[in-house]
């Protein structure tokens, strides 16, 4: 058999972690401390380890998050009204399954967006396609692409994702043109996939947030009914860092 040649058709079929780890071994002579079965199972499980990890940081980076965050770093001894139980079930992404919401509001600096972003990381290790926005600047990219007319090409890309997280909503105020990207968000993705919105104004509120009642009772028909929802308090948690 030669070993130059099997390394070399493993790297042609892809499988380049596969023949780096067989070469390691070659040149280590440690390739007979494993019976046949154990030796395939380990190049077998290297090739696809790395290839999970590699997928997995794609998902991470095509998120685009504001800033690295973990649900295992999630911290519970700032009294803000944030229940571990409650937020441990989020965590197991049974609200995908189900195609359901999550709505997280509080003050400034409360930790909304972290625990947003904790929760798409957390879809992206389980190899979901997440999108994170600041709900502002993607509006505005929107209507922007309905003038130049890119908009149903943008659209896709949102709704083809398994989790949305519109961060900072409802910030600026809805004209129009907001109002409709909104619809079609919410509208397109009802009963299909998973929304996570982070706001500073309450829930109570959105109603005349949005405005003009028609879109104002579809859009908060859709997402409100059918989520989750985690009312921050307390005082801003930067005050920690200083």
């Amino acid at each position: 058999m030669d070993n130059n040649q099997t390394i070399e058709k493993l790297k042609a079929m892809r499988l380049n972690d596969m023949a780096l780890l067989h070469s390691r071994h070659i040149k280590e002579s440690t390739i007979t401390s494993f019976t046949i079965d154990e030796y395939i199972a380990l190049l077998t499980d290297h090739e696809y380890e790395n290839r999970q990890n590699r997928k997995i940081g794609r998902l991470i980076k095509q998120a685009n998050f504001r800033q690295s965050a973990s649900v295992v770093d999630i911290s519970y001894t700032h009294q803000r009204n944030l229940d571990k139980n409650v937020f441990n079930r989020l965590a197991t992404l049974d609200f995908m399954l189900k195609k359901q919401n999550v709505i997280i509001t509080g003050a400034s600096g409360v930790g909304k967006s972290y625990l947003a972003q904790a929760l798409g990381h957390q879809a992206c290790l389980m190899e979901n396609k997440v999108l994170y926005f600041n709900t502002a600047n993607l509006f505005n990219f929107l209507k922007t692409s309905k003038i130049d007319g890119t908009y149903q090409r943008e659209m896709k890309k949102i709704l083809k994702c398994d989790l949305l997280i519109l961060d900072d909503f409802g910030l600026q105020p809805f004209d129009n043109l907001s109002r409709e990207v909104l619809f079609d968000i919410v509208d397109q993705r009802y009963n299909q996939t998973a929304i996570i919105l982070s706001s500073q104004i309450p829930v109570s509120a959105w109603y005349p947030l949005i405005g003009e009642n028609t879109i104002a009772d579809a859009v908060l028909d859709r997402i409100v009914n059918s989520s989750h929802r985690i009312e921050l308090n307390g005082e801003s948690m930067r005050k920690t860092n200083f």
